[in-house]
């Protein structure tokens, strides 16, 4: 669980990694698509997915800048727990919007 925690856990990676494991995504469309991350920790969290084999990261070098971002073959087998999560999160909402209710 600590391994598995450093890599993709946090308060921003999974939702990261949900996105990406869809489509690629430029760094800009992930900063509009995600607007409650500060541009600094998206930067940070993606170097560090970068890093760790689970997100590639394609630099075009060309003006303006484009860097592309895609989930990587030993990212994609995080998809079915990414998929199981955003299950239980969708479950727990309804949950607590009826108890609130």
């Amino acid at each position: 669980m600590e391994v598995a925690n450093r890599v993709f856990g946090g308060k921003w990676k999974p939702g990261i990694l949900f996105r990406l494991v869809e489509r690629s995504y430029r760094f800009g469309e992930l900063k509009r698509d995600m607007p409650w991350i500060s541009e600094r920790v998206l930067i940070r969290q993606l170097k560090e997915l970068v890093e760790d084999g689970i997100v590639h990261r394609e630099d075009h070098r060309q003006v303006p800048p484009r860097v592309v971002y895609s989930i990587t073959e030993h990212g994609r087998t995080l998809a079915p727990l990414l998929k199981s999560m955003a299950d239980w999160g969708d479950l727990h909402f309804e949950a607590t919007t009826r108890c609130t209710s």
